[in-house]
């Protein structure tokens, strides 16, 4: 079941309404559990084709019905107009080039996803409210968001999935960012990039591979790898569900695969929970 509810975000001074996703286990109603939160960025592109910038969306909807997978999505949609969606997403001020200047406001964005949405989503559904359960995942400069959250506010979440990250932008502002901020333990961050999106340069590879080092130096879990013939769209970053969703939920059942005992159970297997324990009473 997918809710859309139409909201705003008073802190960012774009303010327009913009939909938010929220995605709900086929057994939410009858389970009484309580569920892991993944949050996701350009929530427009998450589930449904009709609704994606491009007309293609990465199928989130279909992956996880067939994985049966014990989660709770939020998927929130950005402001596209204009600059707004890099300015939205992107930690801090850069300029492309002398014509265009984007004015940063990640931080804002962040803040109200922390400050405002998370308490809104864990007082509304049964939610694993802990870190260990709170994870956040985005593409291109979503992707940068993502490794930017993992690390600014790593006391809310434990982990991160950053598809194609547009880490060049702010190289020294990630690196020192990560130098100053130990990571707190379980953190896992997965990262890539598709070969054919950087017609085979290596120079974002060879940067995404330098902020794994870092991240893993500061203490996570990282994994960062290339994927061969990928470009950069919705349509290719559908195809490593998959991969980012076992990595950073080890173990669970992924399509085609028959659910083992607790697959869908409110929350990951006691023996596969690499992201913590949470009790489930309550709402």
């Amino acid at each position: 079941m997918i809710l859309v509810k139409r909201i705003q975000i008073p802190s960012l001074p774009t303010v327009k309404d913009r939909r938010l996703y929220v995605y709900l286990p086929g057994d939410y109603e009858t389970s009484g559990q309580r569920y892991p939160v993944l949050y996701m960025f350009d929530g427009h592109n998450v589930f449904y084709d009709r609704h994606a910038t491009y007309g293609k969306s990465w199928g989130m909807r279909e992956y996880l019905q067939k994985s049966r997978l014990p989660l709770i999505l939020v998927a929130v949609e950005c402001n596209p107009e204009g600059e707004n969606r890099m300015c939205e997403y992107s930690p801090w001020d850069f300029s492309i080039g002398k014509k265009l200047f984007v004015e940063g406001r990640g931080q804002l964005t962040m803040d109200w996803i922390t400050g405002d949405l998370k308490p809104m989503i864990d007082a509304e559904y049964r939610t694993l409210q802990d870190r260990e359960h709170t994870l956040i995942a985005g593409s291109s400069m979503g992707g940068l968001m993502a490794v930017y959250a993992a690390v600014a506010y790593n006391d809310v979440f434990a982990g991160a999935a950053a598809l194609s990250p547009c880490l060049f932008f702010h190289p020294k502002r990630i690196a020192g960012l990560i130098k100053e901020r130990p990571l707190k333990n379980p953190t896992r961050i997965y990262m890539d990039y598709g070969s054919g999106e950087t017609e085979e340069k290596t120079e974002p590879w060879e940067l995404m591979f330098r902020t794994a080092a870092r991240l893993s130096k500061a203490g996570a879990h990282v994994a960062a790898r290339v994927v061969p013939g990928a470009l950069h769209s919705e349509a290719y970053w559908e195809q490593r569900i998959p991969v980012f969703m076992e990595y950073l939920y080890p173990g669970t059942e992924q399509p085609g695969e028959a659910p083992s005992d607790g697959a869908s159970s409110g929350r990951l297997p006691s023996d596969r929970a690499p992201l913590g324990e949470a009790p489930s009473d309550g709402k």
